[in-house]
């Protein structure tokens, strides 16, 4: 088996602010009481014309540019996702032919929030496997597009974003892809899904008058779920591998609820120097959240060469992961 790294990333974000002042005109709500709850400040919002495949497609530019690679090098493409350009055909069809990546093959990943830990965990075992050189992972959601922004309780949340990052071989074993620890959990479908627009509840105009095509989350479930979790799969996983709270340079989370964030760090002893948290400038951008902070952490020089990173995620499903990684550039 081969080692497997992360040798580029890249990111984009609409440049379109929602501010918590821009929702308090919209629902009843302001900014201390968004800000104490979750410590989001604002996100972003794709303009109409941009959908998700347009927000992956900058991203992976991004990515490659970084890397010096062209898109006809790719093996491979994963776009993680819950809001699709559309059903079918998968969004990384449509990035595919516009990037130019002739070679790839790929597909879309739903696992929602736990998307792009899903999807570097699959790259990892392609490229370690020794059948794929160059595997591109995408997460893009344009959240806003499922939001109801008469409720109070998801509005809030949400923004628009994508990040990828490219997983090759790795030229030193003792970097990249350490392991990984992922689970889904069904029991917490009813706590947070979109009840319309598939198979079971197509849409209709009664799907459409009663709200079913947009976010619909049972707060205090979910918040019980992922605490707890988000523990357990961090704390598990580094001892599997021998590894120690103390041993993590940086834990990347997902960044749903700072409060979710502070909470596993806390019971996993990690000081607040050594937990990304960037939720108050995007909000949760659901599978984008995790290259967005993976970014912000290597520009602001807290992510360097040689440390050791923790990416971990609580999503819909229930679904969760955590991956270990010794950071490679």
């Amino acid at each position: 088996m081969l080692a497997s790294k992360i040798s580029a990333l890249g990111c984009f974000v609409p440049p379109k602010i929602l501010s918590n002042d821009d929702l308090s005109r919209m629902v009843d709500t302001n900014d201390t009481w968004i800000t104490d709850r979750t410590g989001i400040k604002e996100r972003r919002i794709a303009d109409e014309s941009v959908a998700t495949s347009d927000m992956a497609l900058a991203a992976a530019e991004a990515t490659l540019a970084q890397r010096g690679i062209s898109a006809a090098d790719l093996d491979a493409i994963i776009v993680s996702t819950v809001t699709p350009d559309m059903l079918f055909p998968s969004t990384v069809c449509l990035v595919q032919t516009r990037l130019g990546a002739d070679r790839a093959w790929g597909f879309d990943l739903s696992a929602a929030c736990s998307g792009f830990v899903y999807g570097i965990t699959v790259a990892a075992h392609l490229v370690a496997a020794g059948t794929h050189r160059y595997v591109l992972v995408i997460g893009a959601d344009t959240m806003s597009r499922i939001i109801d922004y008469t409720d109070r309780s998801t509005c809030i949340l949400f923004g628009d974003g994508a990040g990828a990052f490219l997983v090759e071989p790795a030229d030193n074993p003792n970097e990249g892809f350490i392991g990984h620890l992922n689970r889904i959990d069904g029991s917490g479908a009813p706590f947070l899904n979109m009840p319309a627009g598939g198979s079971r509840l197509p849409a209709s105009a009664e799907t459409v008058a009663n709200r079913l095509h947009f976010v619909k989350q049972g707060g205090q479930q979910v918040m019980k779920f992922a605490v707890r979790t988000m523990y357990e799969m961090c704390d598990r996983l580094l001892q599997q591998h021998g590894c120690s709270p103390a041993d993590v340079k940086l834990l990347i989370p997902h960044q749903a609820n700072k409060r979710i964030i502070q909470a596993t760090a806390d019971r996993l002893g990690l000081p607040e120097e050594n937990v990304l948290i960037n939720i108050e400038k995007y909000g949760n951008t659901t599978a984008a959240t995790i290259p967005l902070a993976t970014r912000d952490a290597v520009e602001s020089g807290r992510l360097k060469k040689g440390d050791l990173v923790l990416f971990a995620a609580v999503g819909a499903g229930y679904t969760a992961g955590a991956n270990l990684w010794r950071w490679a550039y």
